[in-house]
């Protein structure tokens, strides 16, 4: 048997031997194949940010529908409003799809919000953590009894070369690319914000990346499936349902911060069909809102975040 690599080399990938390198090999034999909506696998040592990437292998032809890049370490990932998301090499789960729906374009919203879904159940089975969604697709845990932020979830629309989409797919080479960011094993020295979190502090059963990371795409590949059966109908397909009971921003008070600058605050009352958070004020009022940074005020035991 071959020794494990000295855990005192820093330039080694085994310099941190708590953070074991993802086996490329051994998750595309897992997870990609005839049966199987991924149509490739890579993981990357490093890059600045595997949606840019991957949105760039679109376009150019080089990613097909179902592909996926994982990253061992991102020096420039983004978040949701263009916000920075970085953490030590091995850390975390830094991944980015590439699917194109074959559904109508105006239900195309939902896919982040499937992706939701299907992350929040899957790290509860594969970690064995409770966690929650802040809308539109922040995966919230508990922390010491606080709500914090340990993923998010960014998709972004892309020109896809001719031939990389299914041949029933008639999108007008369009696609999305799906990144999906999830602290790990951060531990509280390595937090980028008092607010964040990660599964290794809220109680993870185990911070093994490759059994996670296989839960999460075994997840949206269900979530998305169904979704697809259904012709994107988010009623029909259950992703309505499922993401309005994991939704920790409902029934609590809101400060909604609007594009432009303008700032609603009320009860968060429902997720209406086209994925907007419906917000009831003091004015007797429902308005929809389709974009936005959402606090959370008051509710759900009085947490803040």
């Amino acid at each position: 048997m071959t020794p494990n690599p000295p855990a005192e080399n820093p330039g080694s990938r085994w310099s941190d031997l708590s953070r074991p390198p993802l086996n490329a090999a051994a998750l595309r034999r897992g997870l990609t194949g005839a049966d199987s909506m991924w149509t490739s696998l890579e993981v990357l040592e490093r890059t600045g940010s595997t949606n840019t990437d991957l949105a760039a292998r679109a376009r150019e032809g080089s990613a097909r529908e179902g592909a996926v890049l994982v990253a061992e370490e991102q020096t420039a990932g983004r978040g949701r409003l263009e916000r920075g998301w970085s953490a030590p090499a091995r850390s975390g789960v830094f991944v980015s799809v590439l699917v194109v729906p074959p559904v109508p374009q105006e239900r195309w919203g939902w896919v982040p919000l499937i992706a939701g879904v299907a992350t929040a159940s899957a790290l509860a089975r594969a970690a064995g953590v409770d966690t929650k969604l802040k809308w539109p697709n922040d995966i919230l845990v508990d922390v010491e009894g606080e709500e914090r932020k340990t993923g998010g979830i960014l998709a972004e629309r892309t020109d896809v070369a001719p031939g990389a989409a299914s041949a029933e797919v008639g999108a007008g080479g369009a696609g999305i690319v799906l990144g999906i960011g999830l602290n790990v094993s951060l531990r509280a020295s390595e937090l980028p914000v008092p607010a964040a979190g990660s599964l290794l502090l809220a109680g993870a059963t185990g911070t093994d990346r490759d059994p996670l990371l296989r839960a999460v795409l075994r997840s949206f590949e269900d979530w998305y499936g169904r979704w697809v059966a259904a012709d994107g109908d988010p009623l029909a397909s259950g992703v309505l349902e499922a993401y309005a009971a994991g939704c920790a921003t409902l029934g609590r008070e809101v400060r909604a911060e609007l594009p432009g600058g303008e700032e609603l605050t009320g009860e968060a009352v429902a997720v209406d069909s086209d994925g907007r958070l419906v917000i009831g004020t003091d004015a007797g009022v429902q308005r929809p809102v389709a974009a936005g940074d959402i606090v959370h005020l008051r509710g759900h035991g009085g947490a803040r975040s």
